[in-house]
């Protein structure tokens, strides 16, 4: 899947669900997929039934466009996944959340993962003291993410120090003031609160 270029609330009206791709305008009444909760296109209010391997088909998109990985790097995941002890489709969305990005994102730092990715492309944090610009980077149980502190003083990290806490799942923890956080425990499927079907894809790769 190339990168996708083109308007993000287009996205979640495709899949038939908010994936909150675009940070505070997903939580305020401007949130395009409230207004018209309809799959894009002439034909989008009027589509037919969907088979089970377009539904199996879908919930995979959907689960790539919340994280805004590709193809190639989802199928690894999955991969990954099947060979670690445990529920595949749990696994699997377990390495997703561990991703650097990700982290990063549910520390409340950024607005959105795309935010996060940007900012860890440019290199703007460190894991466990070494600076580590890979969004895809998986933290482990332990791991201490902070940002680097020559970038401390830029305007945007300003702010987050003087935001309130954000509320975070409770295998991380975050210091504002510090602009550090803490991978304190791997994330398990209750901690992750999208709405996702995870067996549909597993049900979809096992084919």
């Amino acid at each position: 899947m190339a990168t996708y270029r083109e308007a993000k609330c287009r996205l979640c009206r495709r899949e038939g669900a908010k994936l909150f791709l675009k940070g505070d305008k997903c939580y305020n009444g401007k949130c395009p997929f409230e207004k018209r909760p309809v799959a894009p296109g002439t034909h989008g209010a009027g589509r037919k039934k969907v088979s089970e391997y377009g539904q199996q088909l879908r919930e995979k998109q959907k689960v790539k466009r919340i994280y805004g990985v590709q193809e190639g790097q989802f199928r690894t995941y999955y991969e990954k996944a099947d060979r670690m002890k445990g529920i595949t489709g749990e696994n699997m969305l377990s390495l997703l959340e561990r991703r650097l990005d990700n982290v990063v994102y549910r520390m409340g730092i950024c607005v959105s993962r795309a935010q996060a990715r940007q900012l860890v492309n440019h290199g703007h944090f460190t894991v466990n003291g070494k600076k580590v610009n890979i969004p895809s980077y998986i933290v482990k149980a332990g791991d201490v993410v902070a940002v680097k502190e020559s970038k401390a003083s830029n305007k945007f990290f300003e702010e987050v120090k003087a935001s309130k806490a954000a509320n975070l799942p409770k295998w991380l923890e975050f210091n504002p003031e510090k602009l550090e956080g803490k991978v304190v425990a791997l994330p398990v499927r209750e901690d992750i609160d999208s709405q996702i079907a995870e067996h549909m894809i597993v049900e979809l790769y096992s084919k």
